[in-house]
């Protein structure tokens, strides 16, 4: 499902507008964006939780030209799916 076709997802049943609907996913996933770039995490009951991982740096080696290149420590975005989640897509 594209990003897209949530909004009209959004939009039939909750009955908004496209544009009132748009609004909505577009608020729901900057939030999301804003509260793990503090470094917080995002937890919905039942879907999951959203968190921010750090990655130390390394150096690995590239197999097809046998380099090593340096990879710099970072922050990633991790989630983990709820029970009710699971269960949902393992029927």
């Amino acid at each position: 499902m594209t990003k897209r076709q949530m909004i009209d997802l959004v939009a039939r049943k909750a009955h908004l507008t496209k544009r009132g609907a748009e609004e909505a996913v577009d608020v729901f996933l900057n939030e999301i964006g804003r509260v793990l770039a503090k470094g917080e995490k995002v937890v919905l009951s039942g879907f999951g939780t959203f968190r921010v991982i750090s990655m130390k740096g390394k150096t690995v080696k590239i197999p097809q030209t046998d380099k090593f290149v340096t990879i710099k420590a970072h922050r990633s975005p991790r989630f983990t799916p709820g029970k009710r989640l699971k269960k949902q897509v393992t029927r």
